[in-house]
């Protein structure tokens, strides 16, 4: 085995990516998928078919691991364990963080080596440049298949902690389904009184467009645990996020979201914030609801 031998375990849309990038700079990339003929076009392009688990495993001592999930990872490689010494295991499935800290400690377990990885880019972004791909786990390790792992996006090493990358990972699937259900509520809202999509966007752009100033202006506050209402206020907030609500039950749409948000903001009013920013709300989030 060489160090431009790669075996790619999990055949879906982005493990069938990876794989294509790995042929792509001349990498013997050995391949393995439970359901076999997803294989077909990359061995036509110059893959390895391998026929088992353990033959996926043999060929290479770097593994990349593109399942669903860790319940998808156990259920592909324990009939295979005895093949796991000595092998490198890249997870680039999502989980949780503490799912990768049980998995990596499994992975020893069997003498492997692993590294959590959390993918920032959708399949058509393997391989191209702009994108990146959190990693965590032992430096040692990801030092030494780093440019390997270059092949697939760029590096964002994170620690040596194996739950850190999925930590980061989730934390940026929080923000990006939210905002995604927020932007489909407006949508809603906007077909209710015929107004198309296309010409919600320019708006809708504006008001995501002036997110990161936002962001940029209220971190170290919150990192100080201080909110001042000096720019805005929670009571202002709860006043706003009701008049939404209130608009979407006229238009007949759906009113789960604005429900949802509005319960927190007056919880946090509740809580004594009313005079405080929104971002007061980190607080009330940081606790389960009663």
């Amino acid at each position: 085995m060489s160090r431009h031998d790669v075996t790619v375990i999990g055949l879906g849309p982005m493990g069938r990516a990876m794989a294509r990038a790995f042929l792509g700079r001349g990498y013997r990339v050995t391949v393995w998928n439970r359901t076999a003929h997803k294989a077909d076009d990359l061995v036509g392009a110059g893959a390895d078919r391998a026929a088992t688990v353990h033959g996926a495993l043999a060929a290479s001592e770097l593994v990349i691991l593109s399942l669903t999930d860790h319940h998808a990872m156990y259920s592909a490689l324990e009939p295979a364990v005895e093949a796991l010494p000595g092998r490198v295991l890249v997870n680039l499935g999502s989980d949780t963080p503490e799912g990768a800290r049980n998995a990596a400690r499994w992975a020893s377990g069997h003498g492997a080596q692993y590294l959590t990885g959390g993918v920032q880019a959708s399949p058509p972004g393997i391989g191209q440049p702009g994108f990146s791909t959190f990693y965590s786990g032992p430096r040692d390790v990801f030092d030494a298949h780093r440019e390997a792992l270059e092949v697939l996006t760029g590096t964002d090493y994170r620690g040596e902690d194996p739950g850190l990358a999925a930590l980061y990972y989730q934390v940026g699937m929080d923000l990006f389904w939210t905002t995604v259900l927020g932007w489909l509520h407006a949508l809603a809202l906007a077909d209710a009184h015929g107004v198309p999509a296309g010409e919600i966007l320019p708006s809708a752009s504006s008001v995501l467009s002036g997110m990161p100033d936002f962001l940029a202006f209220y971190t170290q506050r919150i990192d100080e645990g201080e909110y001042p209402g000096d720019v805005e206020r929670l009571a202002m907030g709860v006043a706003s996020v009701d008049h939404v609500l209130q608009t979407a039950r006229s238009a007949g749409i759906d009113t789960s979201l604005p429900t949802a948000v509005l319960e927190i903001f007056r919880r946090g009013a509740a809580a004594g914030h009313a005079d405080d920013s929104a971002t007061s709300l980190i607080e009330v989030l940081k606790k389960p609801a009663a």
